[in-house]
């Protein structure tokens, strides 16, 4: 099944994120483990992600086939393009087609760190809109395509309206859904909703949430994204950040919090960024269980 297809059951569609081991520091077999709890939570799909520079790209194919062959779960496997070759990137479809993936979810990427001496000179493809294009052109309609969206704005973007308008170009080139980066203020969202819809942009967009586990991911969402921190959020990490345990128990359900009001304002979907913890997301989704319109 096409996860584009999900959007249109009446009911908001549930997805969880995973990602692959990195070379040389985990094995396939960690990761069908975790599989097995994440299978009990019973979403629409999982997403498998995919390493700078396609570093972990064999393993996002062989895990995406997993999720769809063993588990009977739709996959969507994150595919990047920034420092891939066209034949690279066709190798990676015509696998991900052979495991018999139908969902693709078109990213541009990053640079990988180091050695960058494989990276093409010139690019073969500068933004995730060439990969759509290349993918349709390609393809056709053998994947379902989604992309990703900023509510707060691409950190690399000039403004809000500027990124707006690139999110726009990327769904005219053949976007069936789109999946939101982290953020922690639902008004944020909404405000990103109104404005992508005033611009003409229909697809279904499901929003990217992510529990706060420990202080540590602080830093990184703040370097990585720029996400703001709402006063709520900043009194939960200045309260408990020397107590692990309490901060992950606060960071667990101010994320159940932000859902149930997602929910509530009938957003198209929840995309749970897991961390590879089966035992985080099932708490979350045990108690959303109720709210969800899963008919």
């Amino acid at each position: 099944m096409k996860i584009k297809d999900f959007y249109h059951r009446g009911k908001t569609v549930l997805s969880l994120e995973i990602f692959p081991p990195k070379m040389g520091t985990g094995t396939i077999e960690s990761i069908t483990g975790k599989l097995e709890g994440f299978s009990q939570l019973n979403p629409d799909f999982i997403s498998v992600t995919y390493g700078a520079g396609g570093t972990t790209t064999g393993r996002t194919c062989d895990i995406a086939g997993t999720v769809k062959n063993d588990f009977n779960i739709e996959s969507l496997a994150h595919v990047t393009c920034l420092s891939s070759t066209k034949e690279v990137v066709i190798d990676t479809l015509d696998r991900l087609k052979e495991n018999g993936v139908k969902n693709i979810l078109a990213l541009r990427g990053d640079f990988p760190t180091g050695d960058q001496s494989s990276v093409p000179n010139p690019l073969h493809f500068e933004y995730a809109s060439d990969l759509i294009s290349f993918i349709k052109q390609h393809y056709g309609d053998t994947f379902s395509i989604g992309a990703a969206c900023y509510p707060e704005g691409h950190i690399e973007s000039r403004s809000l309206t500027q990124d707006l308008l690139n999110l726009k170009t990327k769904v005219d080139t053949g976007v069936d859904f789109l999946v939101s980066q982290l953020f922690y203020d639902n008004e944020q969202y909404y405000r990103f909703l109104e404005s992508a819809d005033k611009v003409g942009i229909k697809v279904p967009i499901s929003a990217g949430i992510m529990p706060v586990i420990n202080a540590k991911q602080i830093h990184n969402i703040v370097t990585l994204c720029g996400a703001t921190l709402p006063r709520k959020f900043i009194r939960i990490l200045d309260k408990y950040e020397d107590n692990p345990a309490a901060l992950m128990e606060a960071g667990i359900m101010y994320a159940i919090d932000q859902i149930i009001d997602l929910v509530t304002s009938d957003v198209d979907g929840i995309h749970l960024y897991t961390m590879n913890r089966p035992d985080v997301a099932t708490k979350i989704v045990e108690n959303i269980s109720h709210i969800l319109k899963r008919g």
